[in-house]
């Protein structure tokens, strides 16, 4: 319940006020003094204060009015506060108004007129609370990103935020990663981000693309091989695991290792020692292992591909990284990085934040190098991006009613910021505001 302070000399005016207010719902304590006042601001929640301008009776300067307010402001700068006097003064009102006063209404009020500017300031106070904390939140994560190594990682959505905060912070440990995420969505750019951030950025970092790799050869160059050891090895060759040793190798498509590679890997995992391809000499490395995949490595593991105690050792912490369409607050901000200082109308980024970008962030900074090459001057319209999916099937999916489950969803995302859920389902904020009451959902 909010908590309204009535603070005059007058106890019949305390009264007054108080019954009408508590009529009306409100929690109300009252102050006949400005030191009164000041202590209830100091130690209790206050949602709004009503607050006269005279307290001795000889006096209608309005001068101990204006000490209090200013007093009051100091304790709780957000606290909405409504001046209310018999001996109304325009130059003291603009003065205390421009200072932050929410009203100044003059005695006696009007019942109806006090009850709706209370409402309406306990709102907008909540409002500019929420903004402030968010704000704070907001500039302590920036900060805290600006200390950092983020590779060039271009971002903007709360999604890739949590990302990121959880990289830096599994920077610090030496456990492995598994990143997961489909193809293009930058589990390279989030492996680096931990390497750069680690005790290990001054040491060796490895990258292997596994699926790049020849399956016959796949050993070979995680482990080594001996002269002879196959077909084509005319001489000695390290594996990129003695070419991480003391740093940190990253795995990437880690679900194409084939069996035996995956037994060798746990055991590297497990103790750091191996055997080159070709050799019964044993190797003993300390490498952190980063790995990623775009495969499902459970259903693997159900089907019998992957090991199921090799998934648990490289799998000490997930870190998933959602497909671009599920953060597309970060889609302008990339196209503005891919494309500096380009023009794009408003129609032409609507489209292509409606386009699912199947391809992620890859298939976005190439839809971007098509558009500057074949475009090359003037503003971009989204035919010069060369996407497939017509502006028409991204128009049913605008007008594609969301349920209540799909807007709850969507404000645990945004953390409850009404905008970025409005332009996430392509709604004005008065029409979300609508489906939160409709669906009786907090906000």
């Amino acid at each position: 319940m909010d908590k309204i302070l009535v603070i005059d000399d007058n106890p019949a005016v305390l009264e007054a006020l108080s019954l009408i207010l508590e009529i009306h719902g409100y929690d109300v304590v009252t102050a006949s003094t400005p030191f009164e006042a000041e202590q209830i601001v100091r130690y209790q929640r206050i949602s709004l204060a009503i607050q006269d301008m005279n307290f001795t009776a000889d006096t209608t300067s309005g001068e101990e009015g204006r000490t209090l307010f200013y007093a009051l402001r100091a304790l709780n700068p957000h606290l909405p506060i409504i001046l209310i006097t018999a001996w109304t003064e325009l130059e003291t009102a603009i003065e205390l108004v421009k200072a932050g006063a929410a009203d100044y209404i003059a005695k006696p009020w009007d019942d109806s007129k006090l009850l709706t500017s209370v409402a309406n300031l306990i709102e907008l106070g909540k409002a500019k609370q929420d903004n402030a904390t968010f704000t704070r939140q907001q500039d302590e994560r920036e900060s805290h990103h600006q200390d950092a190594n983020l590779a060039g990682l271009i971002f903007a959505s709360t999604a890739m935020e949590r990302v990121v905060d959880m990289a830096l912070q599994l920077a610090k440990s030496d456990v492995s990663v598994l990143i997961t995420g489909p193809n293009g969505s930058g589990k390279e750019r989030i492996a680096e981000i931990i390497q750069l951030n680690s005790n290990l950025a001054a040491q060796p970092f490895v990258k292997v693309n596994a699926g790049a790799l020849p399956s016959d050869l796949i050993e070979a160059e995680l482990f080594g091989a001996e002269a002879g050891a196959y077909t084509g090895a005319n001489k000695h060759r390290i594996g990129r695991f003695e070419a991480a040793d003391g740093g940190t190798l990253f795995l990437d498509e880690i679900g194409n290792l084939p069996p035996s590679g995956q037994m060798k890997l746990l055991r590297v995992l497990q103790s750091g020692e191996f055997e080159r391809l070709g050799s019964v000499a044993t190797q003993k490395v300390q490498v952190r292992v980063i790995s990623a995949t775009n495969a499902d490595l459970l259903s693997d593991i159900k089907a019998g591909r992957f090991r199921e105690d090799l998934y648990y050792r490289l799998n000490v912490i997930e870190l998933r990284l959602p497909p671009l369409c599920e953060r597309k607050d970060d889609i302008v901000p990339l196209i503005k990085h891919f494309l500096p200082a380009r023009e794009i109308g408003i129609a032409t980024e609507q489209a292509l934040l409606d386009y699912s970008w199947p391809g992620n962030v890859r298939e976005l900074e190439n839809a971007c190098k098509r558009a500057a090459v074949l475009n090359p001057n003037g503003p971009l319209v989204f035919n010069d991006f060369g996407l497939l999916e017509s502006q028409a099937k991204a128009q049913v999916k605008e007008n594609k009613e969301p349920n209540k489950a799909e807007i709850e969803d969507a404000m645990r995302e945004y953390q409850g910021v009404i905008a970025k859920v409005a332009r996430h389902f392509g709604l004005s904020r008065q029409a979300l505001y609508r489906r939160l009451q409709k669906f009786d959902i907090d906000y």
